[in-house]
């Protein structure tokens, strides 16, 4: 599974730059310039949360997520 993160698409839409969006979301400035530069790092939940609350729009349209999510090992079969 792959989340990719439309942070910098819509962030552009709206008028915010790097720098505008670290401010309004209150997150370090490489934490912003890192998810323009690859829209699928890893990013902590808070995070995604601050810009989507900058952004002014709801959390599930700042990620595409694609593919199927890893397969759990099975509870009733527990390894020994």
């Amino acid at each position: 599974m792959e989340i990719q993160l439309k942070v910098k698409e819509i962030a552009t839409q709206k008028g915010f730059n790097q720098s505008s969006l670290s401010r309004a979301a209150n997150v370090d400035f490489k934490t912003v310039k890192r998810i323009f530069q690859d829209p699928t790092r890893d990013v902590s939940l808070s995070t995604v949360v601050k810009i989507a609350w900058a952004l002014n729009v709801p959390l599930n349209e700042l990620m595409d997520v694609h593919g199927e999510p890893h397969s759990r090992p099975d509870a009733s079969h527990p390894e020994a």
